[in-house]
């Protein structure tokens, strides 16, 4: 299947996609470590997302009277984390590890300043907050779930636009994040075209199967004649 922009290929993988089918395209290429720990999870069972990664380095930092430091990022409240929310650019998605799973990373007015800029969505390696706001939204957040624990003395954001790794899964800028309720998965840029193309053809093969089930069919046999369960 052929598309010609993010816009076509976001449309395609918001209606036809999942989580589990990509995955499964992955582990077949041999790309077995692609989904992010299952304590990432949508703030709501619906939420969708699907987006080019925007890396964002988070790092503890304990705020001390008296401790000046020899890092000037550091002494900012929130370290470059309102420049890394700037420059969201349209169908990203800010998605962030690095921290302890000790304070928020992701909020409320974080998410109207997103969807202002047409972010895809956020994923954060830790918990959200403002979750009643967040959900009023409607905007596309997956993380630990809802904690109030704010980051500004606790963390800073050191970097964005950098590859970060989220327990043993790299996530370069551009790569495509999925997520569902089934879990959050990175595909990496340099193979999209082949990981997408066959999740596509498979996805489709499973709605026949399906039908052919439904119909009568054995599983035995639906896997013998299709290769797909």
């Amino acid at each position: 299947m052929k598309w010609y922009n993010d816009d076509e290929l976001f449309e395609i993988i918001r209606t036809e996609l999942y989580t589990a089918v990509i995955g499964d395209i992955m582990d077949k290429l041999g790309l077995l470590h692609q989904f992010l720990p299952a304590e990432i999870q949508p703030l709501q069972k619906n939420m969708f997302v699907a987006g080019r990664a925007m890396p964002v380095l988070e790092a503890d930092v304990l705020e001390s009277a008296g401790y000046e430091g020899n890092n000037s990022i550091l002494k900012r409240s929130f370290g470059l984390m309102l420049e890394a929310l700037d420059d969201l650019k349209k169908d990203e998605v800010y998605i962030c590890g690095g921290a302890s799973p000790r304070y928020a990373l992701w909020g409320e007015l974080m998410s109207t300043r997103a969807m202002k800029l047409g972010a895809a969505g956020a994923v954060v390696d830790g918990y959200s907050r403002d979750t009643k706001g967040i959900l009023e939204l409607n905007f596309p957040t997956f993380s630990y779930g809802s904690y109030a624990q704010d980051q500004a003395p606790r963390g800073k954001v050191i970097d964005f636009r950098v590859p970060i790794e989220i327990r043993g899964v790299k996530i370069n800028p551009g790569d495509i994040v999925v997520g569902d309720i089934d879990g959050v998965c990175i595909v990496p840029r340099n193979k999209e075209v082949e990981i997408l193309n066959h999740a596509i053809e498979k996805a489709r093969e499973e709605k026949l199967v399906q039908v052919k089930i439904q119909e009568g069919m054995s599983a035995t046999e639906a896997f013998e004649k299709y290769g797909v369960m």
